[in-house]
């Protein structure tokens, strides 16, 4: 890692309250500055918002001008919460509060409940969704799973939004919401879920927000003392606060205005949480004398990034729209945007794969990849296809790092070689604290040499060397650092779910993306239908699926690739079309944006080399001859049925002791390598290599799921096992 890079992660504390602004650019030095009255930033992506108002904090503290103590900062994750109190710390500002609104609320709630209220605070449930279906039993109404988390989601927005019950069917109809049943139904699944939580002295999340407001609304003493500790405030993403929170924001000022808001109303993706830009919109209105400052200089992407997030704005329309930002690029000239169209999704995945692989051997971090999707339900392809690569992976949203049962053990690990310090013989002949850790977590399971394959043995791998790297970091960063030092560090990185990076590939939705980035992005599925999402109707919501595209490309730092499958499935009817956002942005579509490099099986992609002056006819496209039952002769469609070349209900000739010997083979090979069964062959692969019985190489190929590297790997296995040779693959000295 350069010094640079340490610097960044851990950098010198400044000596002073002007050298806290060394290194702010203009509008940014502006920001930190104004540390009076009401001031408001509208901070594009990449912009450095997150210094800017950090900086502003720590010069306020450091001047002697904001006590730390008197200083709330508020942000929406946990995440950007627990960076901004370690830059704050960093910058010689510690003792600031920096939290999310719910945390901020469930802190003073609990302060304050034995006062206000008497006794102990109900008990606070970590999902609802079990209390709606209890609540739907009571009212004698069948709920699915999906029916399930509609129904929670349209209570949750009632709740941010301040609406009862009763007045949920016209409150969602004036917002324009689809209910996913009868309006009147929900009410009364919503009004039984809150006589059921009384029933049982709970509370949810929702409830923390409104029964802090309810308690400073009511009792002005409990109000005056908050607001005696809290003078100054600073609201991270102000684009996405509801009016819930709007609220507790408002009895938490009272009648001062030492407010400073960070927002963009171009990033407002929340809507359907009950977020609203109208707070960021209206700020100026609300507080005439307000201090606005733009932030539109874009650190983190190039110039043909920026070109292509500012093209899509430049079609937007409606109220975020007439206040968007241009962001201009502060980075050099970079390579043009690649749009790749596919056949068919699992082609799209494995193009996505392959060019991912690339990459890596090229030299590229895979934790500096992502692949982002609308929904988590493309996720799944995208695994596999990595999976089939053998490229490392992780899933955003998925269990937090400091919960991971590996990590807790080496935090435990760490924790004991620090408190026994020169008595632990492990670390007797061991100075530096990078190879102290390495010794540790070397009984863990560490080792120099990351394991093969890609399933949990390799999960685990990667969350060590996760902790080996942070602590190089830390020692290069902190000079003389102790194993006690580190244990410390991660002990505030767990407390703020600040988790070191992972070196895997990042699949995650664009939702879950907000506020992350990435050298090279892959946005896929960027088709009608999913881009915008079909059940976006209203013109509102179209406009927001937009601005989710736009999160997206704003995500990458260096590369960027967009991709489309014109089906869903192999032979499939080719019926999809690009998204309308890229229309006059994509080569073949209008003004040029981007270009297209050979896509291999299964891809077209079409552009111009950076610098091109004109469109060009876009390459007519390809297309695979549909697939038919070998019984039947009808045409496939269902990828299942794709690789057994045959309709599930048509009769089989499968080989079923081949197919028994194949599934024993496989789960010994997916316990070598660490990784679930079917990373190394699907059922219905098996099935299809059971009912043909390749006698060679080519036959093996032919079947769909047995890519060149699975070949290379297993075929001489798959071979033997077809060929009727015992206990091939089953040995354990292999």
């Amino acid at each position: 890692m350069t010094a640079a890079t340490h610097s960044t992660l851990f950098p010198q504390v400044p000596d002073s309250a002007d050298a806290v602004l060394e290194g702010l650019d203009p509008e940014q030095r502006e920001v930190a500055t104004a540390l009076r009255g009401p001031v408001c930033v509208l901070a594009g992506a990449g912009t450095g918002k997150t210094r800017a108002i950090t900086h502003r904090i720590a010069y306020g503290v450091r001047a002697g001008i904001l006590q730390p103590s008197s200083v709330l900062a508020v942000t929406f994750t946990n995440r950007a919460a627990g960076e901004m109190r370690g830059r704050l710390r960093q910058l010689g500002a510690a003792g600031v509060q920096a939290r999310t609104f719910h945390s901020a609320a469930l802190r003073q709630l609990q302060y304050f409940w034995p006062k206000a209220i008497g006794g102990s605070l109900p008990r606070l449930v970590d999902r609802k969704i079990q209390l709606v279906a209890d609540a739907a039993a009571a009212c004698r109404v069948r709920l699915d799973r999906g029916e399930l988390r509609d129904v929670t989601a349209e209570i949750e927005w009632s709740k941010v939004t301040q609406t009862v019950p009763a007045d949920y069917a016209p409150a969602a109809a004036k917002a324009g919401r689809a209910a996913p049943r009868d309006p009147a139904e929900i009410a009364q699944l919503y009004a039984a879920y809150e006589d059921l939580k009384r029933a049982r002295s709970v509370i949810d999340f929702e409830d923390v927000l409104l029964l802090t407001v309810a308690v400073l609304q009511d009792r002005h003493d409990v109000a005056e003392q908050v607001r005696a500790q809290y003078q100054h405030f600073v609201v991270d993403e102000y684009q996405d606060v509801s009016p819930l929170q709007q609220r507790l924001l408002e009895l938490w000022l009272g009648d001062r205005d030492d407010l400073c808001v960070v927002g963009d109303a171009s990033q407002t993706i929340y809507s359907f949480t009950g977020a609203t830009p109208d707070h960021l919109l209206d700020f100026r209105s609300r507080h005439p004398g307000a201090t606005v400052v733009k932030l539109v200089r874009d650190y983190r992407s190039t110039p043909q990034v920026v070109h292509l997030a500012n093209g899509l704005l430049a079609q937007a329309r409606g109220r975020a729209a007439d206040h968007r930002l241009e962001l201009v690029s502060q980075r050099p000239a970079g390579t043009e945007p690649v749009y790749t169209e596919y056949t068919d999704e699992p082609a799209e995945a494995e193009g996505a794969a392959r060019r991912i692989r690339e990459l890596i051997d090229s030299g590229v971090p895979a934790a500096e990849i992502a692949v982002l999707f609308r929904t988590n339900s493309q996720s799944e392809t995208y695994e596999q296809a990595l999976a089939d690569a053998g490229v490392p992976y992780q899933l955003r949203g998925a269990e937090r790092f400091f919960d991971r049962p590996e990590v807790r053990k080496a935090g435990s690990a760490l924790r004991a070689a620090a408190r026994f310090g020169g008595n632990d013989s492990l670390l007797d002949d061991v100075v530096d604290l990078p190879s102290q850790v390495r010794a540790v977590l070397s009984g863990e399971g560490w080792t120099t040499e990351p394991p093969a394959g890609s399933g949990a043995v390799r999960e685990r791998w990667e969350s060590l060397a996760a902790l080996v790297s942070l602590a190089q970091d830390f020692a290069a960063a902190r000079a003389g650092a102790t194993l006690g030092d580190l244990v410390v560090e991660l002990d505030e990185r767990a407390g703020a779910q600040h988790a070191p990076t992972v070196q895997g590939v990042t699949l995650a939705s664009l939702h879950s993306a907000k506020g992350l980035e990435w050298d090279v992005v892959f946005l896929v599925g960027v088709a009608e239908g999913m881009m915008p999402i079909t059940y976006a109707k209203t013109d509102e919501q179209i406009e927001e699926e937009r601005r989710l595209l736009y999160v997206g490309v704003t995500r990458a730092r260096e590369r960027l690739h967009l991709s489309w499958a014109l089906a869903r499935s192999p032979g499939g009817r080719p019926s999809r079309r690009p998204s309308r956002f890229l229309k006059g942005l994509r080569p073949g579509s209008g003004t040029v944006g981007g270009r297209v490099a050979a896509g291999g099986a299964g891809g077209v992609e079409r552009g111009f080399p950076s610098g091109g002056a004109a469109a060009v006819a876009a390459p007519r496209r390809t297309g695979r001859t549909p697939a038919r039952c070998r019984v039947c002769g009808r045409t496939l469609t269902d990828a299942g049925e794709m690789k057994l070349m045959r309709c599930e209900g048509c009769p089989s000739d499968m080989d079923e002791g081949v197919y028994e010997r194949l599934r024993e083979w496989r789960a010994v090979q997916a316990e070598r390598s660490g990784q679930p069964a079917f990373c190394v062959f699907t059922d219905k692969t098996l099935m299809a290599i059971a009912e043909s019985v390749p006698d060679d190489e080519r036959e093996l190929a032919r079947i769909p799921g047995v890519g060149a590297r699975k070949l290379n790997r297993y075929g001489a296995d798959v071979l033997a096992i077809c060929a009727g040779q015992e206990g091939v693959g089953l040995d354990e000295d292999d």
